[in-house]
C-alpha cells in the first residue's frame, strides 16, 4: 500500500472518527431534560423514607435533591436506583473549609459509605444551599470557596471525583439585570463567582440555580400575573430580536448572559428549585400551581430552550417540592409549608404529568392513619376567651391555611377556632387532654372539611425525627465543633 493510499485510508479513519466524536456531543447536547424533585424534611410528622422512597419509585422519579445527608433517607435509597443530590447546610461551611480531615470525615460518612457496588447513587454534593443570598449579608461567603476545594481533595482521595460533582445552588438574586441580554452577577459577587464558575468548569459540574417566578408575583403588585406562567403573556418583555413571554426563560437567560460575560457561556445549567406554593398567599393554590408546574414540564420537556439557548433547556429541574413541610420557618411568608406537590401525608393535590411515564401522579401506600375524629369548638360554650389558646394552638401547630388568601380564610371564625385546635390536637396524636382547651373543645367523628379547606389527621406512619432540626445534624455540629478545638 502506497504512502498517499494510507493517508487517504487514515483520513477517511480521522473523518469517520470525528464525525462519532459530533454524533455523541450532538446527542448530549440535545439529551432531554430530566425532572426531579427537592426532598425536603422540615415537618413535624414526616412519613418513614422507606414510604416516601416507594412514592418516588411508583411516580417513576429517578433523580431527587436531598437538602442533607440524614442516614436514615440515604438508608431508605439503597438500592433504589435514584439519582441522589446531598446537601450540606451553610452552618456546617465553616467547619469543612477549616480543614481536610473534616471534608474527609464528611465524605466517608455521608458519600463513601453509601457509594458502593448496590448502594446509593449519589451524583452531586450540593455545598451549601444559596450561601450568596443577599439576605445573608455574605456570611457564608468566604467559607465557600475552600470548602469546595477540601471537598474535591477528599472526593478525590475516596476515588470518587470523578463520578461524585461539587455544585453550589445558587438564588437568582445573584444576578440581576433589567433585559436578559444585560445579565451579570451582583458586583459584590464577581469575583467569587468568577472563582466558582472555573472550579465548576474544571471538574465537570453544572451551574445549579433556583428560580421562583412566585416569589416575583408575590413580591410586586406591578407584575404582570400571566407573565409568571406558560401560557403567554399579554405583557412580553422585548429585548433586541428576542421576545420573552414567561418569567422563567427571561430568568434563565439573565442567568446565560452573566455566565456569558464571565467567559462560561456554554457552562450547563441545572434547576435546582423551581415550583409554585397551593397555599398560604394570594395566587397560591391548586389551580395556579397545577398551571404553573404543568406549564414548566411540557416547556422544558419539549427541548425548545430559550432565545439564548435554543434547543438546550436546563440539564434538569428539580421540582420544589415532593411533600408539604409543615415545620418550615414562615419568615419568606406562609406559602413556605406548602409547596409541595403531595400534601404531607404523599397525597397528591392536583393531576400533574411529570412526563416520565405516568400521566397523573400516584399516591403514597399503605400510609397508616389516626383514627378518623377531628377536634372542633364546643358550639355549645361561651368562645369569646379562645384568642389566648388559638395563639398557642398555632404557635405549636400550622395554622396557615388561616391567613389571607388560604384556603381555609374564608370558614368563619369558629372554623377558625376548629382548624386551630384540631391542627394541635393531632400533631399530640389525638390525645384525649389536647382537645380540652379549657373546656372549649371537643372531639367529633363527622369531617369539619368544608370546600378546599381541609381538617387534616394525623398519620402514625411517621419516622422518629422532627422540626426542623434533625438530631444528626447536632450531633455533627458538635462533632465538627470538638474536631475544630483539637485542631485548633
Amino acid at each position: 500500500m502506497g504512502f498517499s493510499a494510507i493517508c487517504i485510508k487514515m483520513s477517511g479513519f480521522r473523518a469517520a472518527f470525528l464525525f462519532l466524536v459530533v454524533l455523541v456531543l450532538g446527542s448530549f447536547l440535545v439529551a432531554e431534560s430530566a425532572v426531579g424533585v427537592n426532598w425536603g424534611t422540615v415537618s413535624f410528622r414526616k412519613l418513614k423514607p422507606s414510604t416516601v422512597v416507594d412514592l418516588l419509585k411508583d411516580n417513576k422519579i429517578e433523580k431527587v435533591k436531598l437538602f442533607d445527608a440524614d442516614p436514615d433517607v440515604l438508608t431508605a435509597l439503597i438500592g433504589s436506583g435514584i439519582q441522589v443530590m446531598v446537601g450540606i447546610p451553610n452552618e456546617m461551611l465553616a467547619a469543612i473549609s477549616s480543614s481536610t480531615t473534616v471534608s474527609d470525615l464528611w465524605v466517608r460518612q455521608n458519600v463513601s459509605r453509601y457509594v458502593v457496588k448496590g448502594g446509593v447513587d449519589i451524583r452531586y454534593v450540593a455545598v451549601g444551599n444559596e450561601p450568596f443570598l443577599s439576605s445573608y449579608s455574605a456570611q457564608f461567603q468566604s467559607y465557600v470557596m475552600p470548602a469546595l476545594l477540601n471537598l474535591q481533595q477528599s472526593l478525590a482521595k475516596a476515588n470518587l471525583a470523578g463520578y461524585v460533582k461539587l455544585v453550589v445552588p445558587c438564588n437568582a438574586d445573584a444576578y440581576e439585570s433589567s433585559l436578559p441580554s444585560q445579565g451579570a452577577f451582583r458586583p459584590e459577587l464577581t469575583e467569587i463567582i468568577t472563582q466558582l464558575v472555573s472550579f465548576l468548569n474544571s471538574n465537570g459540574s453544572p451551574f445549579v440555580v433556583n428560580i421562583y417566578p412566585f416569589l416575583s408575583l408575590y413580591g410586586s403588585t406591578d407584575f404582570p400575573q400571566d407573565y409568571a406562567f406558560f401560557e403567554g403573556s399579554t405583557h412580553p418583555v422585548t429585548d433586541g430580536p428576542n421576545v420573552y413571554y414567561n418569567a422563567f426563560d427571561g430568568n434563565f437567560d439573565t442567568l446565560v448572559a452573566a455566565l456569558n460575560k464571565l467567559g462560561y457561556g456554554q457552562m450547563p445549567i441545572v434547576i435546582g428549585e423551581v415550583g409554585w406554593p397551593t397555599d398560604g398567599a394570594i395566587s397560591a393554590n391548586l389551580t395556579a400551581a397545577r398551571a404553573f408546574n404543568q406549564g414548566l414540564i411540557n416547556q422544558v420537556l419539549s427541548n425548545k430552550g430559550t432565545p439564548l439557548r435554543p434547543g438546550a433547556p436546563p440539564m434538569d429541574i428539580y421540582l420544589f417540592s415532593l411533600l408539604d413541610e409543615g415545620a418550615k420557618s414562615t419568615l419568606p411568608g406562609n406559602f413556605e409549608r406548602h409547596w409541595g406537590i403531595f400534601s404531607f401525608d404523599g397525597q397528591a393535590k392536583y393531576p400533574l404529568n411529570l412526563g416520565l411515564g405516568n400521566k397523573l401522579l400516584k399516591n403514597a401506600k399503605n400510609v397508616q392513619y389516626l383514627p378518623s375524629r377531628w377536634c372542633v369548638a364546643d358550639p355549645t360554650r361561651d368562645l369569646s376567651r379562645v384568642t389566648n389558646h388559638m395563639r398557642i394552638a398555632c404557635s405549636v401547630a400550622d395554622c396557615t391555611t388561616l391567613s389571607y388568601g388560604g384556603s381555609c380564610n374564608a370558614i368563619g371564625a369558629k372554623g377558625n377556632i376548629s382548624y386551630a385546635f384540631n391542627s394541635y390536637y393531632q400533631l399530640q396524636d389525638q390525645n384525649a387532654q389536647s382537645c380540652d382547651f379549657d373546656g372549649l373543645g371537643m372531639v367529633t367523628f363527622l369531617d369539619p372539611s368544608v370546600g378546599d379547606c381541609r381538617f387534616l389527621v394525623g398519620v402514625t406512619d411517621t419516622s422518629s425525627g422532627f422540626g426542623p432540626c434533625p438530631w444528626w445534624i447536632i450531633i455533627w455540629i458538635l462533632m465538627l465543633w470538638g474536631m475544630w478545638v483539637f485542631l485548633m
